[in-house]
C-alpha cells in the first residue's frame, strides 16, 4: 500500500474509498482521520500512535501534501462519510459498537441506523462522558466481552484517540475515531452544503460559521505556505 511520511507522519494514499474499507478490514487497525493540523503538530507521541495505524486524507491540507509527494491520485475521503461507507460495505458480516456524543445523541444514531442499514449488528453503545478510570475500563471490559468487529469512537481529538489506543491494547478490531460525526448524522449539528463539501471548502464555511475557529484554520495556512516552500 502507498505511504509516505509528512513531517514524521506516515500517510496512506488511498484513490477510492472501497479501497481504504478494504484495507482497513484485512488490517484490523485504528483508521486516522489526517488533515493538516494533525500533521503540523505532530509530536513523538502522536507519531507512534498515527504511525502504528492506518492514516488516511481527511483534510485538503492532506491530499495536498500527497500530491506534491508524487501522489497524484490523492484524494479527499470525508470521515464523517467513511464510517458510513464502512457499515454499508460490512454491515452483513460485522458486527458494530458505537462509543460518544451526549446520551440523546448516541440513542438517536444508533435508532437511524438501525433504520438506514436494516441487519445492522450494533452489539452495545454508550455515551462519551467517561467520568472516572473505573467507567473507562468498564468500557474496555465490555469491548473485550463483545468482541466488535468495529468500533466507532467520537469524542473528538485527542480524547478519542487516547480511548482508542487503550481498547486497542485489550481488543483487535478496526477503530476509527468520528469527532463530531454522531450529532451530524443525528441532525444535532448541520454540516456544511453539498456546494462547500463538493469544493474541499468545508473548512471555509465552519469558519464563516464559527469565527472562533480562525485560530485552527490559521493551521491550514501555515501548513500550505511549508508545502511551498519545500519545507515538507
Amino acid at each position: 500500500m502507498n505511504s509516505v511520511e509528512i513531517n514524521g507522519v506516515l500517510a496512506y494514499c488511498f484513490s477510492t474509498r472501497s479501497e481504504l474499507i478494504d484495507y482497513a478490514l484485512s488490517e484490523k487497525k485504528s483508521l486516522i482521520a489526517l488533515n493538516a493540523e494533525k500533521i503540523l503538530h505532530a509530536n513523538g507521541e502522536t507519531r507512534e500512535f498515527i504511525n502504528a495505524n492506518i492514516a488516511f486524507s481527511d483534510g485538503i491540507g492532506a491530499v495536498w501534501a500527497l500530491r506534491k509527494k508524487g501522489f497524484r491520485n490523492a484524494v479527499k475521503i470525508p470521515g464523517c462519510e467513511l464510517w458510513l461507507d464502512i457499515i454499508e460495505s460490512a454491515r452483513s458480516d460485522k458486527t458494530f459498537y458505537l462509543v460518544g456524543a451526549q446520551q440523546e445523541v448516541i440513542e438517536k444514531t444508533v435508532a437511524t441506523l438501525q433504520s438506514e442499514f436494516p441487519g445492522i449488528r450494533i452489539v452495545n453503545y454508550r455515551n462519551g462522558y467517561l467520568r472516572n478510570g473505573l467507567e473507562y475500563q468498564d468500557l474496555i471490559n465490555d469491548i473485550v466481552l463483545r468482541k466488535p468487529d468495529v468500533v466507532f469512537v467520537a469524542m473528538g481529538s485527542p480524547r478519542q484517540e487516547e480511548l482508542i489506543a487503550q481498547m486497542q491494547e485489550a481488543h483487535t478490531a478496526v477503530y476509527m475515531g468520528l469527532g463530531g460525526s454522531f450529532d451530524v448524522y443525528a441532525g444535532a449539528v448541520k454540516r456544511a452544503p453539498d456546494w462547500w463539501v463538493r469544493n474541499n471548502l468545508e473548512w471555509a464555511y465552519r469558519l464563516m460559521k464559527q469565527p472562533s475557529r480562525i485560530t485552527r484554520q490559521i493551521h491550514l495556512v501555515k501548513f500550505a505556505w511549508m508545502l511551498m516552500t519545500g519545507r515538507y
